[in-house]
């Protein structure tokens, strides 16, 4: 029997260990669905804080629960550990490492090329290596696939190569990693079996493509699309203030269009670990091929500059009340990236905090599921750490103006409207909330009229 043979059956046989690099928000939710699905797997990560937290049955993840994870430690069918010559033992072994971006916005590899090494120092006959972490096209086969074939080991003999792109939407009580859908492209069709004969033993539904290029295009072309297309309501909301039209209204009114339409909504700027960056990676690897991708650096501008618009709001509704921000007590309702999560990887929320703490504001912020902003070394917000501050009647009383940035579900919206004197909503939460408040939104309309035609078209 060949090695191939003999590692599909370990697979169908459930008798193979994974391995999973990196155990946050895409290695930990991988790696509990691997056990889930009967394998004993093997969790990867450098944090010892958070291999201790693990091994004590205990998830730092939002999308995963301490109970089931508790459950599958308890079972010993999960375990953790900083040991990365144990990822020997591992019959396949999945990378879920950072790609972020430098100060030019170019790819930073050195976590995928750190795993590459960690693998190659212990790669051995008969063993599957999938890639999920997001990058540009050519990753896989042009810097991990020669980092393991400096072993002298074949690929598609030996060892076998994938990629296949992480889904995660933190918070989507729908959408989770077992059910989500999922890419899967081979560096050699050899390769291609293997991965599916793994995967589609831990996922509902397997999507398999022709290479691991195509593969590593899916994903930034997801986020792509997602980031031009906030973009545009970003725009919008811009031009609608310059003609005075409630944006909310506009985008409620062309989302009951039943076909040829797909609701975005603007905000205060991108935020999370994919669309603020995946991107650039294609762009990234287009200037390499001396080609430009227009639409992504002009959606990019916009996106970038919204931070600095809502700012500028801030600063207008103040000077209604004939006052300047220097000096101004300002709310900020949610600084997670998006609304019901505690993750503020790239939220915009940190930006337009430093830029109102530029202008002489006093920021304080509220949010129930990021109870701290640490101080990381990188973050440029003045006076860290900064706290969560409990939303009461006396605090919105004694403050100059509120602005909601996250829309969290169970933030009290009609205590704001009550008890606040000035709101400025970037996210269109506020609208029909009835109260003494003057709301100020992204554009310069009132909302009734909005309001008005969505009630028509839904006779």
């Amino acid at each position: 029997m060949s090695r191939h043979t003999d590692l599909l059956t370990l697979f169908s046989e459930r008798t193979a260990v994974v391995g999973v690099i990196g155990l946050g928000y895409v290695g930990l939710p991988l790696a509990v669905e691997s056990a889930r699905s009967g394998y004993r797997t093997v969790g990867f990560d450098l944090n010892e804080q958070v291999v201790d937290t693990i091994s004590g049955g205990r998830s730092h993840i939002q999308d995963v629960s301490s109970e089931q994870l508790a459950a599958f430690v308890a079972e010993e069918l999960l375990s953790a550990t900083t040991d990365v010559a144990r990822l020997r033992e591992c019959d396949a072994i999945s990378i879920c490492v950072p790609t972020p971006l430098n100060k030019i916005k170019d790819p930073d590899l050195s976590y995928i090329v750190a795993a590459g090494q960690s693998i190659r120092d212990v790669l051995r006959p008969g063993q599957l290596i999938i890639l999920e972490s997001t990058t540009f096209p050519g990753t896989t086969r042009e810097v991990l696939l020669p980092i393991l074939e400096e072993t002298g080991l074949q690929i598609g003999t030996d060892f076998w190569v994938c990629f296949s792109p992480e889904r995660v939407d933190p918070g989507n009580a729908q959408w989770q990693t077992r059910n989500t859908p999922k890419v899967l492209g081979g560096v050699t069709p050899e390769c291609l079996d293997a991965g599916l004969a793994l995967y589609s033993r831990i996922f509902d539904v397997m999507v398999p493509v022709e290479s691991a290029e195509a593969a590593e295009l899916v994903k930034v072309y997801e986020n792509t699309f997602r980031m031009i297309n906030i973009a545009l309501a970003n725009e919008l909301a811009q031009a609608c203030d310059k003609l005075n039209i409630d944006v909310w209204g506009v985008i409620d009114a062309a989302a009951t269009k039943p076909f040829g339409f797909m609701k975005f909504t603007p905000g205060p700027g991108l935020g999370g670990h994919c669309i603020p960056l995946d991107p650039h990676y294609l762009a990234w690897k287009m200037r390499t091929l001396s080609y430009k991708t227009r639409m992504i650096d002009l959606a990019s501008e916009i996106n970038t500059e919204m931070p600095a618009y809502v700012v500028n709001r801030v600063t207008d509704a103040l000077n209604g009340e004939e006052r300047s921000v220097r000096g101004s007590r300002v709310l900020v309702l949610g600084i997670a990236y998006k609304r019901n999560i505690d993750d503020l990887r790239e939220s915009p929320a940190l930006e337009v905090i430093r830029l109102l703490q530029l202008k002489g504001a006093i920021v304080e912020y509220h949010d129930p599921f990021c109870h701290e902003i640490a101080d990381d070394g990188h973050t440029a917000i003045r006076h860290l750490p900064m706290r969560s501050v409990e939303l009461t009647a006396e605090l919105l009383q004694g403050t100059h103006l509120v602005l909601v940035v996250t829309d969290h579900s169970s933030v009290d919206y009609q205590l704001v409207a009550t008890s606040a004197s000035l709101v400025v909503d970037t996210r269109g939460v506020m609208r029909g909330v009835e109260g003494r408040a003057r709301i100020v939104g992204l554009s310069g309309a009132p909302v009734a009229h909005g309001r008005a035609v969505l009630q028509a078209a839904a006779l």
